[in-house]
């Protein structure tokens, strides 16, 4: 039976091709091994497969689905019934026609198990059995060829239509089949590539939908296919952090967590390499076809090749080229998700790497961590997108030179031995290039770091008129260093891209040369242009930049490495007890004998000898003068110090407000939520005891108003002023419900009437947090009798620590000496108003006056009431739950403005733009070198065929007297010199150009806007500007440029060349271009929108990374680094939602256009069989015309994608030009026709003139009609509530915003008529977060360098600072990090003060620091000069000429304190009866009195102020 099956029939017997039918195979090769191999392969698979389905779970399917299956096995059963009765006929001999039996007694078992496996995979898979996909087209090609065979032999056989039909019903099912199983996919809410087929996969047809509405209207990020889970920044990070565990190598561990379906791309690129090297194959083959058919047309021969050998090599051609393309963007697709995978693990596990620094690690700027994410990680990035060259080049240069030997012989090897003298230049110049490389990181982290401070204290900046001094630091790193080694950089890129793309002509050269010597075999178009073939594949492993990409690679590993191996915080500083249930009285820290320090080489140790216990219920407060360790002892308890000794145990949860507080950039409720679940009662009452009702009353969304960075508002140009946001910390703390609260002197900012509020409310026995171990560090000693415990620390050492009972009945310790100089005469810094019971609370979040009648019962039924309802709600409220992080899609706060984003095609003002910066002559003369470049290419390769041509009639080669062999070498030459000119040109000019304009005008631009433009923009935004998008027009966009234009002239050449040959083609370019157009438009428009996309998610990343390395210690603190972690992912996983999409529609464009190619190059081989076959056409024209439509493919395809990596990249240019252009101005910093007189202000006279004032038009006015004058030389001190108009007064003055109506005369010159500069710069101001720069301690209190170091000293003098200075080993030279972090805030503030109207300057140090700052600004120095102060700690302030009160942004007082107070129904006189400062007006007379006879009178101080 089996040898009957076998058993061949046909006349041909067993042999491959047939000897009765042209250019076939025989019937028997046909069936038994073609169709009998592709059912035995159906089978086989079919079992396996449908064995491994059987144990998967079936999901759901809808109706329709259920119909398509029905039809689907519908059809497949008609086929196996058809297919049954065909095998039973041949199997009965009743059809007899047969060749062998075997195939046609397999159908129907195959068709039977394609049958079960379409049922198991359309139930329990979601995409399309790419088994069945496959077989019907294969087998569909292979009956086709065997019905040829058996329609010549037997034309009347009945088993064609049985065949046929059987099919038919199969490609029906294939159709259905093609619909994937599952139809219920929301595209938005899952990646289509979950249920695409395999056909989809390869044409990338999932990602049609998208482009098709690209097409119609404006994408938006809600049109994008979700993340598949695999691609999700979480699970990349967990992998990265996995591999870390095991390899300490980064590279390794890279490759571990990523590399799998790198490897798959790697063998896909091996199998493109080698099909890209079948064409010249193919090639040969053709042209060794024409000049067989030629000579034997001319020879009269009859017998000879047949037409549809041509024909047939033509197809195989096209088919080749299909196949590769569709390998190629498989590869490149992998090597992109690769990429995009390296770069979200790595910024993922920066992230998580910058929360765990340890302090040692304080000199790492911000900038410095952001470059690593912006620059180092994209650069691994770019490694993954063309690093497989590295493996890929060499293989293509070895299969080049085995083809070029097989037709030059060992000629060939010349070209090899030129390889391999150019390895060493290679490898000298990669040297080179790496050291450029690193060395201009360097410069653009110093460049990235200047800006990053320059953004961070750009207020100061501008109010001291400094904005000149900056540019020219930033300006000198740009321009001095940056461009400097980026044009040494460019012109060796250019040297070294055109010595890689003239190797290869002179290795063609040196190889034909050398044949045309010693060859005896002439040098025919059958050899030259399959040999130009094969050395046109060597130009893109040799001519690509995966050379300098490696080395940028290497540069930034090394950068990552050396960060991702930074020591981090010690594990075991802070021992965590999880304990839920702890109850009052249970300790909740225990710190004993510690020992911290800051840096592991400490000399001395900042805090040593630590004794301390805090229980549950317990008030705990830390006194000390500045610098002494109390804000260190914080840092400690959270684990952000080193312990050197010691143990430290805490049980529970904590919360903490810093001294500074930090505010994200999100909604007054989500910092105050900070990541907890909404508690609507609790919120409201969290609010109300942290007095922020009226301040939320007055924003323009209430709570959900959003704040930036340093409380900055969004959406209106407002100011959350220092107490509020140290009240959105509190409440921040207080809304955790925490076991421990860490307060860091959260009282200093906040008027005197609001801290006492907030003290009975929240933080004192009868506030919110009584219940909870608290520890406040504080300077005030107005509350002291309410601690439970106080702890003094001097020097790192805790002096005393006790009840303060115990601490006041000792007259020699340190905080009897202390209450004891800053109490009243003849009372207790105890006898202060609300000191016995807690004041109660007028529904406004402000605490009413005390009565004079205290003792009424009223009042004390009220109190009682009071404390019992907070009592009750303190235990009816639960801890606080971490709320579930939003979805991906949800807009992230994105900062106060949206971000700037152009819609539709980029305007043709930007290309101009562009073009003008970078110098238009420079730009022609690069197109004119390029456009030569390609023009003598073309001569060469014609010079060619004459040569080819040549030695075919003559039978030899004529050696190197051949003058086309000769004029072949001076076209390559003249090839390669117009390469260099246009490179060095794109480069070194134009590129160059562009940069330093546009980065400058950016520059200026940006310093000149309005103080209002920082605080409605992220830092990191405009950071993004300054680092991404400078280093695209640095670095990548001359590249693109340069590609697009150089793609350009070559497919010009190509059509021109192609079309003027075969002027059919022609015909075949209208319907090509016609598509080619449609398909060009239909990518760009979703392609430009999707770049775009892509650059505005990136900015939150930017955004949320800066911000949140400013407020680590909130963040450790809260122990919400895990969410913090979580949220950075969302963002991560937000843009590469955006990112995918943009690399699948460049793979679905170089599919199609990749096709018009390999449709060209059909065409243009079948045009020259024909022309061959109908006309006399010679083989050196095919080979010339079909070497450049073989590089059509490619031509097309980097034309739409040059055209679209410049539309894209200049998207920079666009967002830049918009910064440079699109900012509106302050007004001019300098009036040469209105500059005030010399010595201007002489005499210090202010004047206000019916001065109002509004922040933005649509608003109501905040500054009301003032009007005033302030004598020469006057001491005024500023008073008033929250919102008053106190810190718009002081904006005023420096016209940080302008008048609405009237004006300021400042010695008679109006200030609205004098240039900023001008006026800034004779204004000083001393702010309440003083700021110091990156640089010399010189620099920073003299930074336009303007004064001698003999005057600087001076300065130090008279702020006490001089001894200081002298002893750091530098002196004046001393270096200051980043933010001014080797200086105490009580230092920082001298400095500034030395640089240095005083603006809430002693607001956060104790009161011996705060009486030192008074003298100072009382002492002879500021004799001549006329002060306004703005006050909340009135002490400081009463001594004052005059006192300004402000009520609602109109003047309510302005007269001497005395006069003020004299009056008990002025405002004056309320507000220092609720400080606490005056009993009567007679005392505080009395004590003036003092003061002028005795110097600094005691004033009773019954709370911590601030001047403002």
């Amino acid at each position: 039976m089996t040898r009957t099956l076998v058993q061949c029939r046909d006349r041909d017997g067993w042999q491959w091709t047939s000897n009765l039918r042209d250019f076939d195979l025989s019937l028997c090769a046909e069936e038994c091994i073609l169709l009998t191999s592709f059912l035995a392969v159906l089978i086989v698979v079919s079992i396996t497969r449908t064995i491994q389905l059987s144990y998967a779970p079936a999901h759901a399917i809808s109706r329709n689905g259920r119909r398509r299956l029905w039809s689907k096995l519908t059809l497949l059963g008609l086929a196996f019934l058809t297919s049954l009765t065909t095998a039973a006929f041949i199997l009965t001999d009743q059809i007899s026609t047969v060749a062998v039996q075997l195939p046609h007694a397999l159908e129907p078992l195959a068709l039977f198990l394609a049958l079960c496996l379409t049922r198991f995979n359309h139930l329990r898979t979601r995409s399309s059995s790419t088994i069945i996909l496959f077989f019907w087209p294969c087998y569909a090609i292979v009956l086709s060829i065997w019905t040829r065979s058996y329609v010549q032999t037997f034309p009347l056989t009945p088993l064609i239509p049985l065949k046929w039909t059987v099919l038919i019903l199969g490609l029906l099912s294939f159709a259905l089949e093609c619909i994937s199983p599952d139809d219920t996919t929301d595209t938005n809410t899952e990646s289509p590539t979950l249920t695409a087929n395999i056909f989809s996969i390869w044409s990338f047809a999932w990602i049609t939908p998208l482009l098709e509405k690209g097409s119609q209207v404006v994408i938006t990020e809600h049109d994008l296919p979700a993340l598949v889970p695999r691609d999700e920044s979480a699970n990349l990070e967990c992998n990265l952090q996995r591999a870390l565990e095991k390899h300490s190598g980064l590279w390794t561990a890279l490759s571990i967590a990523y590399g799998g379906p790198y490897i798959s791309a790697g063998v896909l690129k091996l199998i493109q390499d080698s099909l890209a090297f079948v064409q010249p194959v193919l090639l040969r083959a053709l042209l060794s076809y024409i000049s067989e058919y030629r000579e034997n047309k001319g020879a009269g021969l009859i017998a000879g090749a047949t037409p549809l050998v041509g024909y047939a090599i033509a197809m195989l051609m096209f088919v080749a080229s299909m196949i590769q393309t569709i390998i190629v963007h498989q590869y490149f697709q992998l090597c992109f998700e690769t990429g995009m995978r390296v770069r979200a693990g790595l910024v993922t596990a920066i992230y998580k790497k910058a929360l765990v620094l340890s302090s040692d690690e304080r000199g790492r700027t911000t900038g410095d961590i952001v470059n690593l994410m912006s620059v180092d990680a994209t650069r691994m990035q770019d490694l993954c997108t063309y690093g497989l060259i590295a493996i890929s080049g060499p293989y293509q240069i070895t299969l080049a030179f085995v083809s070029l030997y097989n037709l030059l012989g060992w000629s060939a090897f010349v070209g090899v031995a030129i390889m391999i003298l150019s390895i060493p230049l290679n490898t000298f110049i990669a040297r080179i290039l790496k050291k450029m490389q690193e060395q201009q990181m360097k410069n653009r982290d110093t460049r990235t770091r200047l800006m990053s401070e320059l953004l961070a204290n750009i207020k100061s900046i501008k109010l001291y008129a400094w904005e000149y001094a900056f540019i020219r630091r930033v300006l000198h790193v740009r321009n001095d260093l940056e461009l400097r080694m980026l044009r040494k950089i460019g012109i060796v890129m250019s040297m070294n891209t055109t010595l890689w793309g003239g190797i290869p002509l002179i290795v063609a050269f040196s190889s034909f040369a050398t044949a045309s010597v010693f060859s005896t075999r002439p040098l025919t178009a059958d050899i030259i242009f399959p040999s130009i073939s094969l050395f046109m594949l060597l130009q893109f492993p040799l001519r690509c930049q995966v050379t300098s990409n490696i080395i940028e690679a290497l540069v930034s590993v090394k950068r990552l490495s050396e960060f991702l191996r930074a020591e981090e915080l010690q594990e075991d500083a802070v021992k965590r007890i999880d304990n839920p249930s702890l109850s009052i009285g249970d300790d909740v820290l225990s710190i004993r004998d510690g020992e911290f320090q800051w840096t592991k080489n400490g000399i001395q140790p900042t805090l040593e000898g630590i004794n301390l216990t805090v229980r549950k219920g317990e008030l705990v407060g830390i006194l000390g003068r500045v610098g002494d360790g109390k804000s260190s002892l914080l840092s400690a308890i959270v684990g952000d110090m080193r312990k050197v000794e010691g143990e430290v145990v805490l049980s529970g949860t904590v919360a903490y407000a810093a001294q500074n507080p930090w505010i994200l950039s999100a909604t007054v409720r989500e910092n105050i939520l900070f990541s907890h679940t909404y508690d609507e009662s609790f919120y409201n009452l969290v609010i109300e005891a942290c007095a922020l009702k009226p301040d939320l009353a007055i924003l323009p969304q209430g709570d959900m108003t959003e704040v930036g960075e340093k409380g900055k508002f969004l959406m209106e140009i407002y100011f959350l002023s220092g107490g509020q946001r140290a009240r959105v910390a509190l409440a921040r703390a207080v809304y955790a419900r925490a076991d421990l609260v860490l307060l860091d002197d959260v009282l200093a900012a906040v008027d005197s009437h609001v801290a006492r509020h907030v003290f009975d409310n929240v933080i004192g026995p009868q506030g919110l947090l009584a219940t909870k171990a608290r520890i406040l560090v504080t300077n005030s000693i107005a509350y002291l009798k309410h601690f439970d415990q106080l702890a003094y620390i001097r020097r790192g050492i805790i002096l005393e620590c006790g009840t303060y009972q115990q601490l006041i009945s000792n007259p020699d310790g340190a905080v009897y000496k202390l209450i004891q100089n800053h109490a009243a005469n003849g009372s207790s810094a105890s006898a202060t108003v609300g000191a016995n019971s807690p004041a109660h609370s007028n529904g406004s979040g402000v605490s009413t006056p005390a009565t004079s009648d205290r003792n009424t019962q009223a009042t004390l039924i009220d109190a009682i009431n009071s404390a019992a309802e907070k009592v009750a709600r303190r235990t009816s409220f639960s801890k606080a739950v971490i709320a579930p992080l939003p979805p991906v899609r949800e807009a992230t706060s994105s900062g106060l403005s949206k971000e700037y984003s152009e819609q539709g095609r980029v305007k043709r003002e930007v290309y101009l733009l562009y073009l003008q910066s970078a110098s238009k002559m420079g730009c022609l003369f690069f197109v004119l070198a390029t456009i030569l470049s390609q023009v003598v290419s073309v001569m060469a390769t014609y010079m060619l065929r004459l040569w080819g041509e040549s030695n075919r009639e003559s039978g030899g080669n004529a050696g190197l007297r051949d003058p086309y062999l000769l004029g072949y070498g001076f076209f390559n030459l003249m090839s390669i010199a117009s390469s260099a000119a246009a490179a060095l040109l794109i480069w070194v000019l134009c590129s160059l150009r562009s940069s330093k304009f546009l980065h400058d005008s950016m520059l200026d631009s940006v310093m000149r806007a309005p103080l209002s433009f920082f605080e409605t923009t992220p830092a990191g935004r405009i950071l993004n500007l300054f680092s991404r998008d400078i280093y695209v027009v640095d670095l990548i966009l001359g590249r693109v440029i340069q590609s697009l234009v150089k793609t350009c002239a070559t497919t010009a050449s190509i059509l021109l060349v192609i079309g003027l040959s075969f002027p059919p083609f022609l015909l075949a370019v209208i319907p090509l271009s016609w598509f080619y157009y449609r398909v060009t438009v239909y990518y760009l428009a979703t392609s430009r929108e999707l770049k775009r996309l892509d650059a505005v998610s990136k900015s939150p990343i930017f955004a949320w990374f800066s911000e949140t390395l400013s407020g680590l210690s909130t963040i450790r603190a809260y122990n919400q680094q895990t969410i913090f972690t979580a949220q950075i992912a969302r963002r991560i996983d937000r843009n590469q939602m955006c990112y995918l999409p943009s690399t699948a529609v460049n793979r679905w464009l170089a599919v199609r256009l990749e096709f018009v190619g390999s449709v060209i190059i059909l065409c243009t081989a079948t045009f020259a069989v024909a022309a061959v076959v109908t006309s006399n056409v010679d083989a050196g024209l095919v080979g010339m015309v079909l070497s450049y439509a073989l590089s059509t493919t490619g031509a097309l395809n980097w034309l739409v994608r040059s055209a679209s990596e410049v539309e894209q990249n200049v998207v920079s240019v666009e967002r830049i030009t918009h910064y440079a252009n699109g900012l509106s101005p302050e007004a001019p910093r300098e009036l040469p026709d209105s500059k005030p007189p010399a010595g201007w202000p002489g005499a210090g006279e202010v004047e206000f003139r019916e001065y109002s004032m509004r922040y933005r038009p649509e608003l109501d006015l905040v500054l009301k009609e003032i009007s005033l004058t302030i004598k020469p030389k006057e001491k005024i001190g500023i008073v008033g509530r929250t919102g008053a108009g106190k810190s718009s007064l002081l904006l005023a003055l420096f016209r940080i915003i302008e008048a609405a109506s009237g004006k300021i005369l400042i010695d008679g010159v109006d200030i609205g008529t004098v240039g900023l500069h001008d006026l800034r710069s004779m204004i000083s101001i001393v702010p309440q977060s003083p700021d110091l720069f990156e640089g010399t301690l010189r620099e920073n209190i003299d930074p336009v360098g303007e004064y001698q170091d003999a005057d600087i000293w001076v300065a130090l003098e008279y702020a006490r600072l001089k001894s200081y200075v002298e002893s750091l080993p530098e002196g004046l030279d001393a270096p200051v990090q980043e933010g001014g972090s080797v200086f105490i805030l009580w230092t920082k503030a001298v400095v500034v003060l030395c640089a240095g109207i005083v603006e809430k300057a002693t607001s956060a140090v104790d009161l011996d620091t705060d009486r030192a700052v008074q003298e100072i600004l009382r002492g002879h120095l500021f004799d001549d000069v006329t002060i306004l102060t703005i006050a909340h700690r009135l002490n400081t302030i009463i001594e004052s000429t005059r006192v300004l009160v402000l009520d609602h942004g109109r003047v309510a007082e302005f007269d001497a304190p005395a006069t003020l107070l004299a009056d008990k129904s002025s405002q004056f006189y309320s507000m220092a009866l609720e400080a606490g400062l005056v009993q009567d007006a007679e005392v505080v007379q009395d004590g003036q009195e003092q003061e002028k006879e005795g110097g600094t009178g005691k004033v009773q101080e019954s709370e911590k102020e601030r001047v403002d």
